[in-house]
Order: C-alpha cells, then sequence, then structure tokens
C-alpha cells in the first residue's frame, strides 16, 4: 500500500478564501435560487420570501458572533460537538456529534438524488442520452469520494472554480430580471414586511432555513486554517453577509421578472425553469444551457463541501475513540481524513442504492426528505451551540466582550430556539402532497433519535471508558483534565 496512515489532519493550509470557498459552496447559490427559491414561492405564495433572507441572515448573524468567538479558543475538527462539549458537558457534545452526523450526511446523501435527476435530464435532453437518473448519481459518487481522499486545499480549489461560475451565473439572471420587470416596473412587493409575516410565514421561514445550510461548517477545517484566531471568524461573518443579500436579491428578481401576483404559479409549474427559462427568453438560449450546467456543478460542489465536512467529524470522533478508532486515520501522503471518507462514501451508497431499489423519486423523495432532516438538524445544533457559547464563557472569560461571549449567544439561543420549533411545526411544508402523513414527525424524529443515542452513548463511556470520556471534545494538544496544567498532552492516533 502506496500511502500510510496517521492521525493528523493537514496544518495551515486554509486561509479566509479557501474556508468562503467550502462554506458558500456548501450553501450552492445557484442551487438554492433553481431549487430552494422557487420551492417556496411555489409552496407558499409569499410574496415576502426576499426579506425573509435577511431576516434569516440576521439570526444567523448573531448566532456567528458567539460561533466565531468560540472558534478563537476551540479548535477541533468536531466543530459542534467539541463547542457543546466545553460549554454544556460531554454527554450533550456525544449528542451533538451525532445529530452532526445524522444531518449533514442527510444532506450529502440527498444531493445525490437532485444531481442524478437534473443530470438526467439535461443529458436525455440535450444529446438524447436517456439513462437512469441514479446512473449519473453513482458516477457523482464516486468522483465525490476520489476526490474526498485528496488534499483538503485541492478540494478547495475545485469548489472556487465552480463557485465562481455559479455566482457569475446567479449574478447574469439577477441583472436581467430586474432589468425586465414584469408590467414594466420594478416590484417592491419582496420588500414588504406585511408580506412576509402573513399567513405561511412558519413555512417561508421553515423552508428558508435549508438554503443556508453549510454556512456554519467553517469550524470543522478549524485544524487546517492558517490562522485558527481569526480565519473560522472571518469566513463565518462572510459566508452569512454574502448568502443572506446574494439569496435576497436573487429572489427579489425572480418575483420581478415573473411578476409578484404570478410567482407562485410560474414557480408552481416550472420549477427551476423560471430561472433557465427567463435566461432563455431575455439573452439566448447558449447562456440558457450553460446556466444549466453550472446548476449541476453546483449541486456537485455542494456535495464535495459536505462529504469533506462529514468526513472531518468521523475523523475527530474516531480520534478521541467515541468511535470506532480507525475513522480517527489520515493519509500522511494528502493528510485527507481518508477513514472517514471512505465511511461517509459507504454510508451514502447503501441509502442511495436502498431508495433506488424502493422506486421513490430522486426529487421529491430522496432530496425533499432529507434535506429537511438536515435543516431540523443543524438548527438544533446552533441552538445548543448558542447556549454551549454562554456556558463556556461563564468560566472562561478571554478577550471577548460582554455582547459576544453572553449577550449575542444569549439571543441566538432564543431565536434559534424559535426558528427550530417553527421548522418541526411546519415540517409538512417540506415534503410532497403525496408524502405519507407521519413522515412530518418520523423525518425530523431521527434527528432526536440521534440526540438522545449520543447522549446515552456519552453517559455509557463516561461509567465505562472514563479515559475516553476525558479527552470528548478537547482542542488538539488541550491536557485531558482543562484545569490540570500538567496532565498528559493530547497524542493523535497512528
Amino acid at each position: 500500500m502506496s500511502e500510510q496512515l496517521a492521525g493528523t489532519l493537514a496544518r495551515r493550509r486554509l486561509g479566509v478564501v479557501h474556508l468562503f470557498f467550502f462554506v458558500v459552496a456548501a450553501s450552492a447559490p445557484l442551487t438554492v435560487l433553481g431549487g430552494g427559491v422557487t420551492t417556496t414561492f411555489a409552496v407558499t405564495g409569499s410574496k415576502g420570501v426576499p426579506l425573509s433572507f435577511l431576516v434569516l441572515a440576521l439570526i444567523l448573524g448573531i448566532f456567528a458572533v458567539g460561533y466565531a468567538a468560540m472558534s478563537r479558543h476551540v479548535a477541533n475538527a468536531g466543530a459542534f460537538y467539541s463547542y457543546i462539549s466545553q460549554g454544556v458537558g460531554r454527554p450533550a457534545g456525544v449528542g451533538g456529534s451525532f445529530v452532526a452526523l445524522t444531518a449533514y450526511n442527510a444532506i450529502q446523501i440527498g444531493l445525490y438524488g437532485l444531481f442524478g435527476f437534473i443530470f438526467a435530464d439535461f443529458m436525455n435532453t440535450k444529446f438524447d442520452v436517456d439513462v437512469k437518473w441514479w446512473v449519473w448519481s453513482l458516477a457523482a459518487w464516486l468522483l465525490i469520494g476520489l476526490l474526498g481522499m485528496l488534499r483538503v486545499d485541492l478540494n478547495a480549489t475545485v469548489l472556487a472554480v465552480l463557485l465562481i461560475l455559479e455566482i457569475i451565473a446567479t449574478a447574469v439572471f439577477d441583472i436581467v430580471g430586474l432589468s425586465n420587470p414584469a408590467g414594466g416596473s420594478v416590484s417592491m412587493a419582496g420588500w414588504d414586511f406585511g408580506n412576509l409575516f402573513a399567513s405561511g410565514v412558519g413555512a417561508v421561514f421553515a423552508l428558508g432555513i435549508a438554503a443556508f445550510t453549510g454556512f456554519e461548517s467553517g469550524a470543522i477545517y478549524s485544524e487546517e486554517v492558517k490562522d485558527p484566531n481569526h480565519t473560522v471568524a472571518r469566513a463565518t461573518f462572510l459566508a452569512v453577509l454574502f448568502t443572506g443579500l446574494f439569496y435576497a436579491i436573487s429572489a427579489w428578481a425572480m418575483s420581478v421578472v415573473v411578476g409578484p401576483d404570478n410567482v407562485q404559479q410560474a414557480a408552481t409549474e416550472a420549477g427551476p425553469g423560471v430561472v433557465f427559462g427567463t435566461l432563455a427568453e431575455q439573452v439566448n438560449t447558449t447562456v440558457s444551457d450553460i446556466a444549466v450546467v453550472l446548476f449541476f456543478t453546483s449541486v456537485f460542489a455542494a456535495l464535495l463541501s459536505f462529504h469533506n465536512g462529514v468526513a472531518r467529524y468521523l475523523f475527530a470522533l474516531g480520534r478521541e475513540r467515541v468511535l470506532p478508532q480507525f475513522l480517527g486515520r489520515t493519509s500522511r501522503r494528502t493528510m485527507a481524513p481518508v477513514a472517514g471518507s471512505l465511511t461517509q462514501s459507504v454510508i451514502a451508497i447503501v441509502v442511495l442504492v436502498g431508495f433506488v431499489i424502493a422506486g421513490r423519486d430522486p426529487v421529491l423523495d430522496l432530496f425533499t426528505w432529507l434535506s429537511g432532516v438536515s435543516a431540523v438538524g443543524v438548527v438544533l445544533l446552533m441552538a445548543s451551540t448558542s447556549a454551549a457559547v454562554v456556558g463556556f464563557f461563564r468560566t472562561r472569560r478571554g478577550d471577548e466582550s460582554v455582547w459576544q461571549g453572553t449577550i449575542a449567544p444569549a439571543l441566538a439561543t432564543i431565536l434559534l430556539t424559535a426558528l427550530l420549533i417553527t421548522v418541526v411545526v411546519n415540517f409538512n411544508s417540506l415534503l410532497g402532497p403525496e408524502t405519507p402523513s407521519y413522515l412530518r414527525w418520523l423525518l425530523p424524529g431521527l434527528i432526536g433519535a440521534a440526540a438522545v443515542i449520543g447522549v446515552l452513548w456519552g453517559a455509557i463511556l463516561r461509567s465505562s471508558r472514563p479515559e475516553i470520556y476525558e479527552g470528548i471534545g478537547r482542542t488538539v494538544g488541550q491536557p485531558l483534565a482543562a484545569s490540570d496544567e500538567t496532565g498528559p498532552e493530547y497524542v493523535p492516533v497512528h
């Protein structure tokens, strides 16, 4: 075997720009425009969708204050797992790690359904190649698995190229949409608070928060960034600001070019075709075709970003022996978490094959169901992390202000808890009309089950394997007992 395995991630390879690309690529702007925004308009009929993205960005920005402050003190590829462990308690941290694995695996696997469907449709329409959607999903799965074992900065470069192209395509749509308003005048209905805070506002937020999934993933790479004290914080704030404004403007452009009174019908009938049809009509078919290609490269970029995130969570848990120790291995040549990457690939193929055998729809079932599960999990993680920040700085005050260490994270805990309740109560809005009614509780219940199992496993480790329990969620190099400066240093698994 040409590669030996070690238990250390690559150090000092990612700067703010690299990390920004990982984070925003996970959010996938063109995917959000063509899939998320059109779905929200179609399901809710709300004219206030553009404003909803700004409101959500504000909530997430408040969350990012405490999140960024804690990132300067805790560097662990387990991110939320480590934060919750140090701020709330180790059993809660293990519960958080199980939620994270469930949520990020769900969105990553769900995206295979979306990718396979749109790629199959494109190949059939443009080249008369009629191949089942799952064949293209499997091809993407293989390529993602290979890329996941390469150097992290190479992955960032791939994401950067794909992200820049999709941002350009989305910006072109925004310019075209705002320059060609329905009825001859640009409507400001999208910015009216009365249009947002009306019937269906819960469904708007439930669908909208899914669009931001991935922005919070910066801390997963905290062991690999060039400046642990600043890189994660800066990339996270940039991601929130960029995605919030970009999504809001893009949703506004869609409502303007179609007309606020017609956007629900258009989105229901055409879906992503609202974007590509507008480009074909207002520019030309070549630009529209390029945008379609960038649409599925956008999904591919999100697949790669989430794959890397899951691999690092598995790595952190294996390194600390919360999960089997082999998961903590990395490639000595590329320093990538190869064991975590391969494990994620295995999980993905098992679920994907299960949906194929069951004959489920790749978008209405595989993508939509698992996206909803992920949204619930990520909001729960953010709420728990905000509470953890308050607990962490209550006993470990650094240079952070009261706003950073107490007020902002406390406020974020309240806002995110309210958002979590909204998402769960309105979970049926994420499901198709033909979906069995019991799934509106069963699917989000997967997140609750993961949390409970994780907490119980943490409690079992406390009583049966105390040496492992003491190491849960530490920053790399931190003594086993934070209060014991003479304690043994953490030694990675080899």
